[in-house]
């Protein structure tokens, strides 16, 4: 599904009708805190230079994450990096909640960063913290406090409890009451589905779904394998999921993606909203499509908080890259031009080069015609 295309689209019809107009919390760190950092090159106030400078090869470092008191979900489980406040870069856990932060970023490592969006190199996370996000649950964070590369590249194990203001979860009640013959499908589909033998993993889950219709994560993982080619058939798994444990947070952000592609407003606010009754802390991407769904609704007070929730959690747009476009739209909405303007032209610096840039450049010179020079 080509979530980028979609969004794009969006923007371009909200943002048409100024040719008409036209016509008409940041805490820094201690004394004490810097000068820990300068001598021992960690934390906030480190010196990264000498840091860097020590390094001979390339660092990299590796962790793990744990559920406590239950079980790992099927879907890998996002890490992030955070320094001093912002988000850095994240990767994802393997089936086993092991991650690895390396540089050459690939599909399951760590991923652009503010300052270079096509390279990381882990050395620049030193003094960084790293926790999970898995929604309905709170998380530990560590520290990064390699020296070099000749330190123990492990940097300990990140443990998840359940948040006791989520109602929802990540694994589906009907787990524990599936028949034992479709969970050793359910099995065998996952396991297939890690070494991306798609098309095996979805008769295994099909089989499972054979013997017990019920089980939400069989119908989930159905549709995220229909999801790219077979929209329609996706959004019903996705559906039937919800139906068979509506307590089951991950067929939401699924729905709602999908009904927005049908422009469903309506939908997709009820999938968002029904994902933040589950678990109210939200993700990124939820409060996305809560911004999305509300402001094609006209309700633009919630589309515009939800706008904001989402790129405070995700401010280098590595979850929700379409946020803050959305939230330019929203503004320029209710005539806030200047601020329209300001967040279209950061937004410009993580767009990706080519049909996306240019849209986000001709919705600037729109806004740039309509604002005077001194409100630039």
């Amino acid at each position: 599904m080509n979530r980028k295309l979609l969004f794009v689209g969006l923007l371009t019809v909200a943002l048409f009708p100024l040719a008409s107009v036209e016509a008409q919390n940041s805490g820094g760190a201690s004394s004490a805190d810097k000068d820990l950092g300068a001598m021992t090159g960690t934390g906030a106030g480190a010196n990264f230079d000498r840091t860097l400078n020590q390094q001979v090869g390339s660092m990299r470092f590796v962790g793990k994450v744990v559920v406590a008191g239950g079980q790992l979900p099927w879907d890998p489980i996002p890490v992030v990096i955070n320094c001093n406040g912002e988000t850095r870069a994240y990767t994802f856990t393997d089936k086993k909640g092991q991650f690895n932060i390396q540089p050459s970023p690939t599909e399951s490592e760590a991923t652009r960063s503010a300052r270079d969006p096509k390279h990381v190199n882990p050395s620049e996370f030193v003094g960084c913290k790293v926790s999970a996000v898995l929604e309905g649950f709170q998380s530990t964070a560590v520290t990064i406090l390699n020296g070099s590369i000749m330190d123990n590249p492990d940097i300990g194990t990140i443990t998840l409890s359940q948040d006791a203001r989520a109602t929802g979860s990540v694994v589906s009640a009907t787990i524990a009451t599936a028949q034992p013959d479709a969970l050793k499908e359910l099995e065998k589909a996952q396991a297939d589905e890690m070494n991306r033998s798609f098309g095996s993993a979805k008769k295994h889950l099909q089989k499972a779904l054979s013997i017990d219709p019920k089980i939400a994560e069989a119908w989930y993982h159905l549709g995220k394998l229909e999801e790219k080619d077979k929209p329609q058939e996706a959004l019903e798994a996705f559906k039937k999921s919800a139906a068979c444990d509506p307590k089951y947070i991950p067929p939401y952000e699924h729905i709602a993606a999908l009904a927005a592609t049908q422009q469903r407003w309506q939908d997709v606010a009820d999938a968002a909203n029904h994902a933040l009754e589950l678990n109210p802390a939200g993700t990124p991407q939820i409060w996305y499509f809560s911004a999305v769904g509300n402001y094609n609704l006209g309700a633009n007070g919630l589309a515009e908080t939800s706008a904001l929730n989402a790129l405070a959690m995700d401010p280098n747009h590595l979850a929700a890259p379409k946020t803050e476009d959305q939230l330019a739209v929203i503004l320029a909405k209710r005539g806030a031009y200047a601020e329209a303007l300001a967040h279209l032209r950061h937004y410009l610096i993580y767009a990706a080069s080519g049909p996306e840039a240019d849209l986000v450049k001709q919705q600037i010179a729109q806004l740039e015609k309509v604002l005077p020079k001194s409100a630039k």
